[in-house]
């Protein structure tokens, strides 16, 4: 009697222990899945993505965008007209704080060679390429200091009617 008495003890005590074990496996897996999960949210998070659409009239889908300082930003530029570049060409550019944008268009004018951005400018943030009616292209870059700044498209004749402000929180 005593023998199986102790078969008992034994086996209840390794099922406990297998009980144990399995919890704590559990737990630590819980633990490894939440912080893959968080990773990932923190990824998505990381990179701010806009889609500006520029059309055949001349209009921007946004007059203003909003983002924090130091944030990763992607801006995708999709031309949703038909034109060719030569006639009804986009591009869309964020001017430094504090740049005149009438004289930034009007050095842009002669930069046709360089798809309307003046060579050298210390005026640009960031900007995308020139593009025609199907195309787009995107320009990843971190958000400047706290401030609103200017963007426009600098094709000849555009910025008085495409433009908005870049808000930096």
């Amino acid at each position: 009697m005593k023998t199986f008495k102790h078969v008992m003890i034994a086996f209840f005590s390794l099922m406990i222990l297998a009980s144990c074990a399995k919890n704590e496996k559990e737990k630590t897996e819980n633990k490894t899945s939440k912080k893959k999960v968080v990773a990932v949210e923190k990824k998505v998070d990381k990179i701010k993505s806009f889609v500006i659409t520029g059309n055949d009239v001349m209009k921007f889908n946004r007059t203003e965008i909003k983002v924090k300082s130091g944030q990763k930003v992607k801006i995708t530029l999709k031309h949703v007209g038909q034109l060719p570049i030569n006639a009804m060409g986009h591009n869309f550019v964020i001017l430094k704080k504090g740049v005149d944008m009438a004289a930034f268009a009007a050095k842009a004018i002669a930069a046709k060679e360089n798809q309307y951005i003046p060579v050298g400018s210390n005026d640009i943030i960031a900007h995308t390429k020139l593009i025609g009616g199907g195309e787009s292209d995107s320009v990843e870059f971190d958000a400047p200091e706290k401030g609103t700044y200017q963007f426009l498209c600098s094709f000849p004749g555009h910025y008085g009617m495409m433009k908005g402000e870049f808000i930096v929180e």
